[in-house]
Protein backbone atom coordinates (compact mmCIF):
# COMPACT_ATOMS: atom_id res chain seq x y z
CA UNK A 1 0.00 0.00 0.00
CA UNK A 2 1.34 3.40 -0.97
CA UNK A 3 1.79 6.00 1.72
CA UNK A 4 0.97 9.59 0.79
CA UNK A 5 4.62 10.65 0.56
CA UNK A 6 5.12 8.11 -2.22
CA UNK A 7 2.90 10.25 -4.46
CA UNK A 8 5.44 13.07 -4.36
CA UNK A 9 6.03 14.17 -7.96
CA UNK A 10 9.78 13.92 -7.45
CA UNK A 11 9.36 10.23 -6.72
CA UNK A 12 6.71 9.52 -9.33
CA UNK A 13 8.72 10.93 -12.21
CA UNK A 14 12.31 10.84 -11.03
CA UNK A 15 14.83 9.60 -13.59
CA UNK A 16 17.66 9.48 -11.05
CA UNK A 17 19.99 6.59 -11.77
CA UNK A 18 18.31 5.90 -15.11
CA UNK A 19 20.02 5.97 -18.49
CA UNK A 20 18.47 6.88 -21.83
CA UNK A 21 19.27 7.25 -25.52
CA UNK A 22 17.44 9.75 -27.73
CA UNK A 23 17.82 9.72 -31.51
CA UNK A 24 17.46 13.06 -33.21
CA UNK A 25 18.21 14.44 -29.78
CA UNK A 26 19.91 17.67 -30.81
CA UNK A 27 16.82 19.63 -31.76
CA UNK A 28 13.03 19.74 -31.53
CA UNK A 29 11.11 17.05 -29.68
CA UNK A 30 14.24 14.94 -29.23
CA UNK A 31 15.95 17.73 -27.34
CA UNK A 32 12.81 18.34 -25.26
CA UNK A 33 12.86 14.66 -24.28
CA UNK A 34 16.55 14.83 -23.39
CA UNK A 35 16.05 17.94 -21.27
CA UNK A 36 13.14 16.38 -19.37
CA UNK A 37 15.11 13.23 -18.61
CA UNK A 38 18.25 15.08 -17.54
CA UNK A 39 16.38 17.70 -15.49
CA UNK A 40 14.94 14.86 -13.42
CA UNK A 41 18.24 13.16 -12.70
CA UNK A 42 18.74 10.90 -15.71
CA UNK A 43 21.83 10.40 -17.82
CA UNK A 44 20.77 10.83 -21.42
CA UNK A 45 22.80 10.18 -24.54
CA UNK A 46 21.74 12.07 -27.66
CA UNK A 47 22.61 11.22 -31.23
CA UNK A 48 21.86 12.52 -34.70
CA UNK A 49 23.49 13.12 -38.05
CA UNK A 50 25.09 16.52 -37.26
CA UNK A 51 27.92 16.51 -34.71
CA UNK A 52 27.95 20.28 -34.29
CA UNK A 53 24.24 20.27 -33.42
CA UNK A 54 24.72 17.56 -30.80
CA UNK A 55 27.68 19.32 -29.24
CA UNK A 56 25.84 22.63 -29.14
CA UNK A 57 22.78 21.02 -27.57
CA UNK A 58 24.94 19.59 -24.79
CA UNK A 59 26.67 22.94 -24.24
CA UNK A 60 23.41 24.91 -24.23
CA UNK A 61 21.23 22.63 -22.15
CA UNK A 62 23.40 20.84 -19.64
CA UNK A 63 21.33 20.50 -16.46
CA UNK A 64 22.64 22.27 -13.37
CA UNK A 65 20.74 20.31 -10.75
CA UNK A 66 19.26 16.90 -9.86
CA UNK A 67 22.43 15.13 -11.00
CA UNK A 68 21.27 14.68 -14.60
CA UNK A 69 23.54 14.75 -17.61
CA UNK A 70 23.24 15.15 -21.39
CA UNK A 71 26.01 13.49 -23.41
CA UNK A 72 26.56 13.50 -27.17
CA UNK A 73 27.28 10.20 -28.87
CA UNK A 74 28.98 9.99 -32.23
CA UNK A 75 26.95 11.10 -35.26
CA UNK A 76 24.61 8.41 -36.52
CA UNK A 77 22.41 7.99 -39.57
CA UNK A 78 19.62 5.80 -38.20
CA UNK A 79 18.71 4.59 -41.69
CA UNK A 80 22.01 2.69 -41.84
CA UNK A 81 22.46 -0.56 -39.90
CA UNK A 82 26.24 -0.11 -39.76
CA UNK A 83 25.81 3.28 -38.08
CA UNK A 84 23.37 1.82 -35.57
CA UNK A 85 25.71 -1.05 -34.72
CA UNK A 86 28.60 1.37 -34.22
CA UNK A 87 26.39 3.49 -31.98
CA UNK A 88 25.50 0.50 -29.82
CA UNK A 89 29.15 -0.55 -29.60
CA UNK A 90 30.16 3.00 -28.62
CA UNK A 91 27.55 3.05 -25.87
CA UNK A 92 28.52 -0.41 -24.61
CA UNK A 93 31.96 0.99 -23.83
CA UNK A 94 30.30 3.50 -21.51
CA UNK A 95 27.28 1.69 -20.06
CA UNK A 96 26.23 -1.85 -19.21
CA UNK A 97 22.57 -1.08 -19.84
CA UNK A 98 20.00 1.59 -20.64
CA UNK A 99 16.48 2.06 -19.27
CA UNK A 100 14.92 4.07 -22.07
CA UNK A 101 15.21 4.48 -25.83
CA UNK A 102 13.43 7.38 -27.52
CA UNK A 103 13.17 6.86 -31.30
CA UNK A 104 12.64 10.44 -32.40
CA UNK A 105 14.58 10.91 -35.65
CA UNK A 106 12.29 11.70 -38.55
CA UNK A 107 11.71 13.78 -41.69
CA UNK A 108 8.69 15.58 -43.12
CA UNK A 109 8.88 14.32 -46.67
CA UNK A 110 7.44 15.94 -49.78
CA UNK A 111 4.24 17.94 -49.92
CA UNK A 112 1.54 18.10 -52.58
CA UNK A 113 -1.88 19.46 -51.65
CA UNK A 114 -4.78 17.45 -53.15
CA UNK A 115 -6.94 20.52 -53.69
CA UNK A 116 -7.97 19.93 -57.30
CA UNK A 117 -11.54 18.90 -58.19
CA UNK A 118 -10.70 17.72 -61.68
CA UNK A 119 -9.08 14.29 -61.67
CA UNK A 120 -6.62 15.17 -64.43
CA UNK A 121 -5.52 18.29 -62.58
CA UNK A 122 -5.29 16.30 -59.36
CA UNK A 123 -3.09 13.69 -61.02
CA UNK A 124 -0.81 16.37 -62.42
CA UNK A 125 -0.46 18.09 -59.04
CA UNK A 126 0.41 14.88 -57.18
CA UNK A 127 2.37 13.20 -59.96
CA UNK A 128 4.68 16.13 -60.61
CA UNK A 129 5.26 17.23 -57.01
CA UNK A 130 6.16 13.88 -55.48
CA UNK A 131 8.55 11.09 -56.36
CA UNK A 132 8.97 7.44 -55.49
CA UNK A 133 12.43 8.24 -54.16
CA UNK A 134 11.06 10.86 -51.75
CA UNK A 135 8.37 8.47 -50.53
CA UNK A 136 10.93 5.73 -49.94
CA UNK A 137 13.24 8.13 -48.10
CA UNK A 138 10.42 9.29 -45.82
CA UNK A 139 9.40 5.72 -45.03
CA UNK A 140 13.00 4.66 -44.45
CA UNK A 141 13.59 7.41 -41.89
CA UNK A 142 10.21 7.52 -40.18
CA UNK A 143 9.42 3.79 -40.02
CA UNK A 144 12.22 1.42 -41.02
CA UNK A 145 14.80 3.20 -38.87
CA UNK A 146 12.48 3.07 -35.84
CA UNK A 147 12.34 -0.71 -36.16
CA UNK A 148 16.07 -1.28 -36.60
CA UNK A 149 17.02 1.25 -33.93
CA UNK A 150 14.79 -0.54 -31.44
CA UNK A 151 16.10 -3.97 -32.43
CA UNK A 152 19.70 -2.76 -32.14
CA UNK A 153 19.19 -1.63 -28.53
CA UNK A 154 17.11 -4.58 -27.27
CA UNK A 155 20.01 -6.28 -25.43
CA UNK A 156 21.04 -3.08 -23.65
CA UNK A 157 17.43 -2.43 -22.69
CA UNK A 158 16.91 -5.92 -21.31
CA UNK A 159 20.18 -5.65 -19.39
CA UNK A 160 18.65 -2.69 -17.56
CA UNK A 161 15.87 -4.72 -15.99
CA UNK A 162 17.90 -6.59 -13.37
CA UNK A 163 19.46 -3.55 -11.62
CA UNK A 164 16.01 -2.26 -10.67
CA UNK A 165 14.76 -5.55 -9.24
CA UNK A 166 12.04 -8.11 -10.16
CA UNK A 167 9.17 -5.78 -9.25
CA UNK A 168 10.31 -3.40 -11.99
CA UNK A 169 10.51 -5.88 -14.83
CA UNK A 170 8.76 -3.56 -17.25
CA UNK A 171 11.01 -0.67 -16.23
CA UNK A 172 12.90 -0.71 -19.53
CA UNK A 173 11.00 0.87 -22.39
CA UNK A 174 10.99 2.35 -25.85
CA UNK A 175 9.13 5.52 -26.80
CA UNK A 176 8.60 6.06 -30.50
CA UNK A 177 7.67 9.50 -31.75
CA UNK A 178 4.89 9.09 -34.28
CA UNK A 179 2.42 11.91 -34.99
CA UNK A 180 -1.22 12.88 -34.81
CA UNK A 181 -0.85 12.95 -38.60
CA UNK A 182 -0.66 9.18 -38.55
CA UNK A 183 -4.05 9.02 -36.84
CA UNK A 184 -6.11 11.30 -39.07
CA UNK A 185 -7.82 11.02 -42.45
CA UNK A 186 -6.81 14.53 -43.55
CA UNK A 187 -3.67 14.18 -45.68
CA UNK A 188 -2.66 17.81 -45.04
CA UNK A 189 -0.79 17.60 -48.33
CA UNK A 190 1.64 15.17 -46.69
CA UNK A 191 0.61 11.78 -48.06
CA UNK A 192 4.04 10.20 -47.59
CA UNK A 193 4.56 11.62 -44.09
CA UNK A 194 1.08 10.79 -42.81
CA UNK A 195 1.23 7.29 -44.26
CA UNK A 196 4.66 6.73 -42.71
CA UNK A 197 3.55 7.96 -39.30
CA UNK A 198 0.50 5.70 -39.48
CA UNK A 199 2.92 2.85 -40.09
CA UNK A 200 4.95 3.98 -37.06
CA UNK A 201 1.79 3.84 -34.95
CA UNK A 202 1.12 0.26 -36.00
CA UNK A 203 4.78 -0.73 -35.76
CA UNK A 204 4.73 0.48 -32.15
CA UNK A 205 1.82 -1.84 -31.38
CA UNK A 206 3.51 -4.75 -33.13
CA UNK A 207 6.77 -4.26 -31.24
CA UNK A 208 4.92 -3.85 -27.95
CA UNK A 209 3.09 -7.14 -28.40
CA UNK A 210 6.08 -9.10 -29.67
CA UNK A 211 8.81 -7.63 -27.46
CA UNK A 212 6.95 -7.87 -24.16
CA UNK A 213 8.39 -11.38 -23.84
CA UNK A 214 11.70 -9.60 -23.24
CA UNK A 215 10.04 -7.44 -20.54
CA UNK A 216 10.52 -4.30 -22.64
CA UNK A 217 7.59 -1.92 -23.03
CA UNK A 218 6.98 0.00 -26.27
CA UNK A 219 4.70 3.06 -26.44
CA UNK A 220 4.36 6.02 -28.76
CA UNK A 221 3.84 9.76 -28.44
CA UNK A 222 1.79 11.22 -31.29
CA UNK A 223 2.55 14.95 -31.15
CA UNK A 224 0.45 17.70 -32.59
CA UNK A 225 1.99 21.05 -33.39
CA UNK A 226 5.25 21.50 -31.47
CA UNK A 227 8.20 23.73 -32.32
CA UNK A 228 10.93 21.95 -34.26
CA UNK A 229 13.04 22.39 -37.36
CA UNK A 230 10.35 20.47 -39.21
CA UNK A 231 7.65 22.99 -38.28
CA UNK A 232 9.72 26.20 -38.03
CA UNK A 233 9.05 28.57 -40.94
CA UNK A 234 12.81 28.83 -41.52
CA UNK A 235 13.35 25.08 -41.04
CA UNK A 236 16.14 25.86 -38.60
CA UNK A 237 17.13 26.21 -34.94
CA UNK A 238 18.60 29.16 -33.06
CA UNK A 239 21.94 29.24 -31.23
CA UNK A 240 20.45 27.09 -28.45
CA UNK A 241 19.12 24.50 -30.91
CA UNK A 242 15.56 25.71 -30.37
CA UNK A 243 12.90 26.46 -32.98
CA UNK A 244 9.64 28.40 -33.06
CA UNK A 245 6.13 27.60 -34.18
CA UNK A 246 4.39 30.75 -35.46
CA UNK A 247 1.09 31.49 -33.74
CA UNK A 248 -0.42 32.60 -37.04
CA UNK A 249 0.23 29.16 -38.48
CA UNK A 250 -1.91 27.64 -35.71
CA UNK A 251 -4.67 30.15 -36.33
CA UNK A 252 -4.58 29.50 -40.07
CA UNK A 253 -5.19 25.78 -39.63
CA UNK A 254 -8.55 26.42 -38.00
CA UNK A 255 -8.52 23.04 -36.26
CA UNK A 256 -6.54 23.47 -33.03
CA UNK A 257 -8.97 23.83 -30.10
CA UNK A 258 -6.13 24.85 -27.76
CA UNK A 259 -5.38 27.75 -30.13
CA UNK A 260 -1.62 27.47 -29.61
CA UNK A 261 1.26 25.11 -30.33
CA UNK A 262 2.28 22.62 -27.67
CA UNK A 263 4.65 23.81 -24.98
CA UNK A 264 8.00 22.11 -24.67
CA UNK A 265 7.31 21.31 -21.01
CA UNK A 266 4.14 19.46 -22.06
CA UNK A 267 6.18 17.17 -24.27
CA UNK A 268 8.59 16.65 -21.37
CA UNK A 269 5.71 15.65 -19.08
CA UNK A 270 4.59 13.04 -21.59
CA UNK A 271 8.05 11.53 -21.97
CA UNK A 272 8.44 11.19 -18.21
CA UNK A 273 5.00 9.61 -17.84
CA UNK A 274 5.65 6.90 -20.41
CA UNK A 275 9.19 6.35 -19.14
CA UNK A 276 8.15 5.78 -15.53
CA UNK A 277 4.68 4.24 -15.66
CA UNK A 278 5.47 0.55 -16.02
CA UNK A 279 1.81 -0.40 -16.37
CA UNK A 280 1.46 1.36 -19.74
CA UNK A 281 2.37 -0.76 -22.76
CA UNK A 282 1.42 -0.60 -26.43
CA UNK A 283 -0.31 2.77 -26.18
CA UNK A 284 -0.36 5.68 -28.61
CA UNK A 285 -0.65 8.91 -26.64
CA UNK A 286 -1.77 11.87 -28.74
CA UNK A 287 -0.58 15.22 -27.39
CA UNK A 288 -2.32 17.43 -29.91
CA UNK A 289 -4.28 20.20 -28.23
CA UNK A 290 -7.53 18.52 -29.26
CA UNK A 291 -6.86 18.40 -33.01
CA UNK A 292 -8.08 14.82 -33.41
CA UNK A 293 -11.42 15.91 -31.93
CA UNK A 294 -11.82 18.18 -34.95
CA UNK A 295 -10.00 16.49 -37.81
CA UNK A 296 -11.16 12.99 -38.70
CA UNK A 297 -9.14 10.40 -36.89
CA UNK A 298 -9.03 6.64 -36.57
Amino acid sequence: MAATHQFDVNKLFSMAGRKAVVTGGGTGIGLMAAQAIAANGGKVYITGRRKEVLDNAVKSHHPNQQGGEIIALGPCDVTKKDDLQKLVEELQKKEKYIDLLVCNAGVAGSKASPDQDDASDLKQRLWENESVEEWNSTYSTDVTSVYFTTVAFLPLLQAGIEPHGPLNRFGASVITISSMSGMMTDAQGHFSYNAAKAATVHLTKLMSAEFQRTWIRVNSIAPGYFPSEMTDKNKSSDDNQKSEFPQEKIENTGHVPAMRPGREEEMGMTVLYLARNEYVNGQILAVDGGVLNVVGGR
